[in-house]
């Protein structure tokens, strides 16, 4: 996709899933603040209750409310928002039914508790009606936010998450609830919303990678971006990685190396080097049977590298300036 593209994109919702452990919050924080280059502003959103984007952020926890936390390339603002299941309820019942105080009496009294733990479908609705209504917002003339990301459920969950038609099909046939959520079904399967999928170079991650594009393809939902996360990269040439991972590394020839670079090392210095060689090898070797795996699927692959000094703001700056380099978003 080429710059002028990608500024005509009809991308308003970016939903990132993946399987637990891959970087899916760091992703979609990246993502962010990749898509605020240019001066646009970006919502990014999350539904789990973890707080992962204040962490990540190093900022207090979010409130039921949306609050600045990044500043992107070019003057671009993230602002982010942890969307609460009973304060969404609330609000919803003061917009459609006028129940105020007696919204938060029904509260006090775990109704509304229980109402989203027997209805997970409801509690579903509400969460994504937030981010459908953020997404849809207009401020002065204009969208409130060029786009929203949301933090979405991992892929074991997220074909439930997303297909909220069926999952409130048996409980709401009528009435705000059931219009909700066709609207809702509208957005997720037209072309401004895309789902991309994190994963790593790992056998179960990719796995379940595929089984949930499978999913999202039946339930024509709009196919993203595959993004392989936290790629270590080769740091032996082609023939040495399979010398290494068979175990065939020649110990005179490391000391040699070593005594080339000016480095004195003893017997156990150069066992250790080879040992550390070997586990490298096989994680490359690993990495380059899975990506196999991912050859020939139909949305793009990206890849991002692992952080040496793992995930802080300024790798998160370093990840979204690889997203936006990818010209894929």
């Amino acid at each position: 996709m080429t710059t002028d593209a990608r500024r005509r994109s009809p991308v308003r919702l970016h939903v990132v899933s993946g399987k637990g452990g891959t970087g899916k919050t760091t992703v979609a924080a990246a993502l962010a603040l990749a898509l605020a280059s240019g001066g646009k502003r970006v919502l990014l959103c999350e539904v789990e209750g973890r707080q992962g984007i204040a962490s990540l952020f190093d900022v207090a926890p979010l409130p039921y409310a949306e609050r600045r936390i990044a500043v992107g390339s070019d003057g671009g603002e993230v602002s982010a928002l942890a969307i609460d299941t009973e304060a969404a309820l609330l609000e919803y019942l003061a917009m459609f039914y006028h129940l105020g105080r007696a919204g938060k009496l029904l509260d006090r009294f775990g109704v509304i508790d229980f109402a989203t733990t027997v209805a997970p479908g409801v509690r579903d609705v509400l969460l994504i009606g937030k981010v459908y209504e953020a997404t849809r917002r207009s401020e002065r003339g204009r969208s409130a936010y060029d786009a929203v990301v949301l933090d979405a459920p991992p892929t074991g969950r997220i074909g439930r998450f997303l297909n909220v038609n069926t999952e409130v099909a048996g409980i709401a046939k009528t009435g705000p609830i059931r219009r909700q959520a066709s609207s809702i079904m509208q957005l997720l399967t037209s072309d401004k919303t895309r789902v991309h999928l994190v994963t790593s170079l790992e056998e179960m991650a990719v796995q379940e990678t595929l089984d949930a594009l499978d999913e999202l393809t039946r339930l024509r939902l709009g196919l993203g971006v595959v993004i392989v996360n936290a790629v270590t990269e080769p740091h032996l040439p082609g023939e040495a990685i399979d010398e290494a991972a068979t175990g065939q590394l020649d110990e005179a020839r490391v000391a040699a190396s070593l005594k080339e670079a000016g480095v004195g090392a003893d017997a156990s210095v150069v066992a250790g080097l080879i040992a550390v060689g070997a586990e490298h090898a096989v994680r490359i070797r690993l990495q380059e049977e899975q990506r196999n795996r991912l050859e020939g699927i139909r949305p793009a692959v990206v890849e991002l590298p692992a952080l040496n000094e793992g995930v802080d703001l300024g790798g998160l700056y370093e990840l979204a300036h690889e997203l936006r380099e990818s010209q894929e978003f």
